[in-house]
């Protein structure tokens, strides 16, 4: 039986190493990170503009043949939803940063807001990730656009799952807040994991062009 004590811990937001910094940090991340994200959409959405108007346009970021963002608009997974990929991006962004803005003037957000974004953030890193695989094995190119939104929406949503676990807005099942508190400890250790991960699939998957380059 759960007695009353044990059950209003349980409703105390998560302590440990790290957890500090994952609070002060995030509404930082929103902020900036939201704001890189929606110059990177932004930029890459008035590209598409521009390929659309005059079909000849070399997009700025159509750097070589593997560094091409003209290759990867002219896919159907550029428009994944029957819109371009930026227009989702800028919406996104939007949001993020307006979130991160109100985190740091001090605006205190309800608990279904908080899992609202975890939601959003969920989606963006599902999106972000389905189109790598596509970038890498289908697509056979790399936007540097699309990369810099690769590199703000994993940490936004990585701090933001970190955030709403510590706050118990997305509760734990019983007994894991120990293990809650190693990831917190290495939260950044995390994201260089995964950065590893993905520079060593992008060498792996443009190993032959690399080589031609030594």
């Amino acid at each position: 039986m759960i007695t009353a004590e044990a059950e209003a811990k349980e409703q105390e937001p998560i302590r440990g190493s790290g957890t500090t910094v994952i609070a002060r940090v995030l509404p930082w991340l929103l902020a900036l990170g939201g704001a890189v994200g929606l110059l990177a959409a932004t930029t890459l959405l008035v590209e598409k503009i521009r390929v659309l108007q005059d079909p000849g346009h070399v997009p700025s970021c159509s750097i070589n043949p593997v560094l091409s963002c003209g290759t990867v608009m002219s896919t159907p997974q550029a428009e994944a939803f029957g819109i371009p990929n930026p227009v989702l991006g800028v919406i996104g962004f939007s949001v993020v940063t307006t979130i991160g803005v109100a985190l740091l003037a001090g605006t205190r957000l309800p608990r279904w807001f908080h899992l609202g974004l975890w939601a959003g953030t969920l989606f963006g890193a599902g999106f972000v990730h389905w189109l790598i695989f596509q970038s890498l094995y289908r697509i056979n190119a790399l936007c540097p656009y699309c990369m810099v939104v690769w590199a703000v929406t994993v940490p936004i949503f990585w701090y933001v799952t970190l955030h709403v676990v510590r706050e118990r807005h997305l509760p734990l099942p019983r007994g894991l807040d120990r293990h809650f508190g190693l990831l917190t400890r290495y939260h950044s250790t995390v994201l260089c994991l995964w950065a590893l991960l993905l520079t060593a699939a992008i060498t792996q998957a443009f190993w032959t062009y690399w080589t031609t380059l030594l």
